[in-house]
């Protein structure tokens, strides 16, 4: 039976007749990041008791950590619709941001964590989280800035991929060059 979903409710912009799709989807991702933690019940308590649960780098996933002025500069707004879009379009995976630390985070392959030429590319103030790193996940059903100071930006569509280091580095340097160019006017 198809029901159209309240505005409040995980998926209520997907069509009634995707909705079931969607939720499925959703589920998946969600036991995806539940196979980065490091206990799932205390993961699906913390969701849903903090809307943030505490998962694993440098297993299925590290995460670039990118200071919020690089990406907004890149993104030529501070507006976090156009930001969203723009990392959506630009990286084409997983990103969440923290808006209290002023931090984005884009999910990209566990081995991004052991090479060392990208943190060269990356430079000051990008890290990468890969092995012995934690990070606080939003459920994948919080695509929008809620209660919590965390949400994904572009969220997982499916469980797996990632984004692309390469355009993590041109997202960063694009970023650094407009900040670097609006000292200099």
């Amino acid at each position: 039976m198809n029901e159209v979903m309240a505005p409040s409710q995980p998926g209520a912009d997907v069509p009634p007749t995707q909705a079931p799709a969607r939720a499925g989807m959703d589920r998946a991702v969600e036991h995806w990041l539940l196979s980065a933690a490091s206990d799932r019940r205390t993961a699906l308590r913390e969701w849903s008791t903090t809307g943030i649960a505490m998962v694993r780098c440098g297993g299925i996933f590290a995460a670039l950590r990118v200071p919020a002025d690089i990406i907004h500069a890149a993104a030529g707004t501070d507006d976090p619709a156009g930001i969203d879009c723009y990392l959506s379009n630009a990286l084409r995976g997983p990103v969440l941001v923290d808006r209290f630390a002023r931090r984005y985070y884009a999910l990209v392959p566990s081995s991004t964590a052991r090479c060392p030429e990208l943190s060269a590319a990356l430079g000051p103030g990008v890290e990468c989280l890969g092995t012995n790193s934690f990070l606080g996940v939003p459920h994948p059903t919080r695509p929008h800035p809620g209660a919590t100071p965390s949400y994904w930006c572009v969220p997982a569509k499916v469980p797996g991929p990632l984004c692309s280091p390469g355009a993590i580095v041109k997202v960063v340097n694009r970023g650094r060059r407009l900040l670097e160019e609006a000292l200099d006017e």
